[in-house]
C-alpha cells in the first residue's frame, strides 16, 4: 500500500499508536523505527528493577519487538534511528548497522520521547555519574549495585564516617535531584545498603507537591537514614577519572556514585529540524488531535504538549498514560476516526519507602492566580479507616480551589504505604476534569466499610473544611 503510516519511537506512545492503527485498519502498512533494542517497556519500574524488587528488565516489557512483528504483523525496525524527517516529500531517513532507509509516509507519528537532564555541573562526565531515562540505565546502575554489594569497585578505602548509619554498608553515593527519580533511587539504594545523601537545590523534595506533602516525605526521608541536603546548590562532581565528592557551596561529601535525578526535557530535535514548531514549554505543540504544524505529521507522548485540564493552557507533563492515551489517539485518527485522548491534569504518584503521596491539578499558588483563579487551600489529617478498625492510619490532604466560583483545582496527598493517599487522588481527578466545586466533592457519594475507609472520607473532610472557608 502507498499510503503507510510511519512512527518514530517504539515505546507507549509509538507503539499504541502503531498497534490502534494496525487493528483499525488491518490492510495499511504500518511501520515503527526505534533507534534502540527495548520497545513498549515501563521506564516507571526502573528504581524497583535496581532495587532488585523486579528481577529481570524482560519483566518490564509489555509486548515483545517479536510479537509486534508476528502477531500484529507490525513492520517494527529496532536499531534503527532517525535522522530527518522531509515534510515536503513526506519521507524520513533512518539509519541502521544494515545502512540508509528512505520510507515515505502517509501520516506520521514522532513519538522520540524525553531524555535525561544533565545539568552544567563540573564532572558530570566522570566514571560512576549515572542517569535513569533508559533501559540500558538500568541495566549499569543494577550492575552497580551488584559489584558494590560483592565489595567490587568501591572508591573510598577507608570510609570513615561515610558509613556511619549502616551495618555491611555497601558504600556513600549521592543523588542530585529530590523529584521523583530521586526520592524512589533514595529508596532503591538504601535498601541495598549505601549510605544515601540526596541533594536539592530547593528547599524541599517533592515541590510539584504541597508543601505539607514535601514534609511529611522528607521527615520520612530522615527516618530511613537517607541525608538530606536540602538548599544546596551542587557545584562540582570532583575526582579523578572516577567521581569521589559531591561539592556544594557548603560541603564536600565523599561519594562512590552519583544518580543524577534533575528531570527530563522532549526529544524534539528531530521535529526542529524539519521546521515543526515547538509550544511555549519547549516540548512539540499539536492541536486537539496530536496533529503538528505540519500536515499529516502527529506528535505523542514525552515529546509533545497537552492541555491542562485546569488552566486550558498548553503544558508539559510526561507520564506514561498521557502517552498510551495520546498514542491510541492518534492510531484511530489517522485510520479515519479523528479522537482527541483527553486533556490532562497533571496526576502523578510516588513511593518513599513507607509512605505513599499523590498530586493532580494546579497547586502552586502563583501558576493560579497566572491562570486567573484565586486559590485558596486546606489541609486536612483523617483517620483513613474506621476509628475502632485495627491498624488504623490517616491521609493528610492538601486541597485548592478557586475563592469565587469555588472550583476545585488541584490536591495533594499523604499517608502511609497502604493507607490510600493514592487512590484517593482519583475522585479528585474527577472533580477537575468535571470543572466540579468544593460543594459537589463535599457530597460525591464515596465508597464506606470500616476495614477501607471512615463514613466521611478524608477527601470529603478535606472538602468540608475548604467549603466552610469559602462561605
Amino acid at each position: 500500500m502507498n499510503d503507510p503510516f510511519v512512527v518514530v519511537g517504539g515505546d507507549a506512545a509509538g507503539m499504541s499508536a502503531a498497534s490502534k492503527a494496525r487493528r483499525d485498519d488491518p490492510d495499511r502498512d504500518v511501520v515503527v523505527f526505534e533507534r534502540g533494542e527495548w520497545v513498549s517497556y515501563g521506564a516507571c519500574g526502573l528504581p524497583y528493577y535496581v532495587k532488585g524488587e523486579i528481577q529481570s528488565l524482560e519483566e518490564l516489557v509489555s509486548v515483545t519487538p517479536e510479537e509486534f512483528r508476528e502477531e500484529r504483523d507490525i513492520d517494527l525496525r529496532t536499531g534503527h534511528e532517525v535522522v530527518e524527517i522531509d515534510t515536503d516529500a513526506r519521507t524520513v531517513t533512518a539509519e541502521s548497522a544494515a545502512g540508509t532507509v528512505v520510507q515515505p509516509y502517509g501520516h506520521l507519528l514522532i513519538a522520540t520521547g524525553s531524555e535525561s537532564v544533565v545539568p552544567p555541573i563540573d564532572g558530570v562526565d566522570r566514571e560512576g555519574v549515572y542517569t535513569l531515562g533508559s533501559m540500558s540505565d538500568g541495566k549499569e546502575l543494577r550492575e552497580y549495585v551488584a559489584r558494590a554489594r560483592d565489595g567490587e569497585g568501591l572508591q573510598q578505602p577507608d570510609r570513615g564516617p561515610a558509613c556511619r548509619y549502616l551495618e555491611n554498608c555497601t558504600g556513600p553515593v549521592g543523588i542530585v535531584g529530590g523529584g521523583y527519580i530521586g526520592v524512589e533511587m533514595a529508596e532503591a539504594l538504601a535498601a541495598n545498603g549505601f549510605e544515601v545523601s540526596l541533594f536539592q537545590r530547593g528547599d524541599r523534595v517533592l515541590k510539584g507537591f504541597s508543601d505539607e506533602t514535601s514534609e511529611y516525605v522528607a521527615d520520612h526521608l530522615r527516618e530511613q537514614d537517607v541525608a538530606l541536603r536540602l538548599d544546596a546548590d551542587v557545584r562540582e562532581l570532583a575526582g579523578g577519572d572516577r567521581v569521589e565528592a559531591v561539592v556544594t557551596d557548603d560541603e564536600r561529601v565523599a561519594v562512590e556514585m552519583v544518580l543524577l535525578g534533575t528531570g527530563v526535557r522532549p526529544r524534539t530535535a528531530l521535529a526542529e529540524d524539519a521546521g515543526i514548531e515547538l509550544g511555549e514549554t519547549g516540548a512539540i505543540a499539536t492541536d486537539v488531535y496530536r496533529e503538528t504544524s505540519a500536515a499529516d505529521v502527529y506528535a505523542a507522548g514525552d515529546c509533545a504538549e497537552a492541555t491542562h485540564v485546569v488552566t486550558g493552557d498548553p503544558a508539559y507533563v510526561p507520564l506514561a498514560l498521557t502517552a498510551n492515551r495520546h498514542g491510541r489517539a492518534v492510531g484511530q485518527t489517522v485510520t479515519g476516526t479523528p479522537t482527541e485522548g483527553g486533556g490532562i491534569a497533571g496526576t502523578a504518584a510516588v513511593k518513599a519507602f513507607d509512605v505513599e503521596a499523590a498530586r493532580t491539578g494546579v497547586l502552586d499558588p502563583d501558576e493560579a492566580r497566572a491562570a486567573g483563579f484565586d486559590p485558596v487551600t486546606e489541609t486536612v489529617t483523617a483517620n483513613s479507616r474506621a476509628g475502632y478498625y485495627p491498624e488504623d492510619g490517616t491521609v493528610t490532604v492538601t486541597l485548592t480551589a478557586d475563592r469565587d466560583s469555588g472550583r476545585v483545582l488541584g490536591a495533594s496527598l499523604v499517608s502511609e504505604y497502604g493507607e490510600g493517599a493514592v487512590h484517593r487522588s482519583h475522585a479528585i481527578v474527577a472533580a477537575l476534569e468535571a470543572k466540579a466545586t468544593v460543594s459537589d466533592v463535599e457530597n460525591y457519594d464515596l465508597a464506606y466499610a470500616p476495614p477501607f475507609n471512615t463514613t466521611w472520607d478524608p477527601v470529603l473532610v478535606a472538602a468540608k473544611v475548604l467549603s466552610g472557608t469559602l462561605q
